[in-house]
């Protein structure tokens, strides 16, 4: 008697179910790092500030403007019903540049603050990795509704957020090691130029590596759907039980 084997994923199956990953993957990233206006959102401020700065040399109006355009920036937020996460990031960075500076005199240390932040971010992301638990999982995990289960139930999701996180990691320490020579060498516009283009592009780097690992990794674990079956199997085994009573 032949036996019945199960259907073997045909190739055009697998091409729509790595094209399935890729897409939830890209929404996922979009989400959690804010797509294209969460970028503007973080560069306005800096952008404004440097290029007033640049020509007037007035560190208050500077200062100011930045402040008033990354409060904007949540106000529109609000009023559209957004998510105000990224913006209300930006601001609060902007806030502690301006308190910064102020306290200071010195124009440079608008910047220090947020250069401080990569700092510390970058070493994040490294330890953690380092701990086991990569800061993109413990980031990332929410978002694909697999929560913590990929340390232990997904090791190739895990071996992905390592990458990925050493991916940012080291990109946000090369950032730094660019500028925070710039902040003792440089003077302030020059400074904030470089910050501003050094913004976008080791962001996009970042973002676009994890991507790859990700979109490469075995499929995250939805125990958000888990949890739900049990629930019903749960309700179901209850309402067998009344049944037969």
């Amino acid at each position: 008697m032949a036996s019945v084997d199960k259907p073997t994923p045909t190739t055009h199956d697998q091409q729509d179910t790595d094209a399935d990953v890729k897409t939830v993957t890209e929404a996922a990233l979009f989400e959690a790092f804010g797509g294209v206006r969460g970028m503007v959102e973080t560069v306005l401020p800096g952008l404004l500030f440097v290029s007033i700065y640049t020509l007037n040399k007035d560190l208050h109006l500077s200062a100011i403007a930045a402040l008033a355009v990354a409060l904007v920036l949540v106000a529109v937020r609000l009023i559209r019903k957004d998510t105000v996460k990224h913006a209300f990031s930006g601001v609060f960075g902007v806030a502690f540049g301006v308190v910064f500076a102020m306290m200071t005199g010195n124009a440079k240390d608008f910047y220090l603050p947020g250069m401080l932040y990569t700092l510390g971010l970058a070493l994040a992301y490294i330890v953690t990795t380092l701990a086991g638990v990569p800061l993109i999982g413990l980031m990332l995990g929410p978002v694909f509704k697999e929560n913590l289960s990929w340390r232990t139930r997904n090791p190739g999701r895990k071996k992905a957020y390592a990458k990925a996180s050493w991916a940012w990691g080291l990109i946000l320490l090369a950032k730094c090691a660019i500028l925070f020579p710039l902040y003792w060498w440089a003077d302030t516009t020059q400074l904030g130029w470089v910050l501003v283009a050094l913004k976008i592009p080791p962001f996009l780097l970042a973002v676009y590596l994890t991507w790859v690992f990700l979109a490469k990794a075995p499929p995250p674990i939805d125990v958000f759907a888990e949890m739900e079956a049990e629930e019903r199997a749960e309700e179901a085994r209850k309402q067998a039980a009344e049944r037969e009573a």
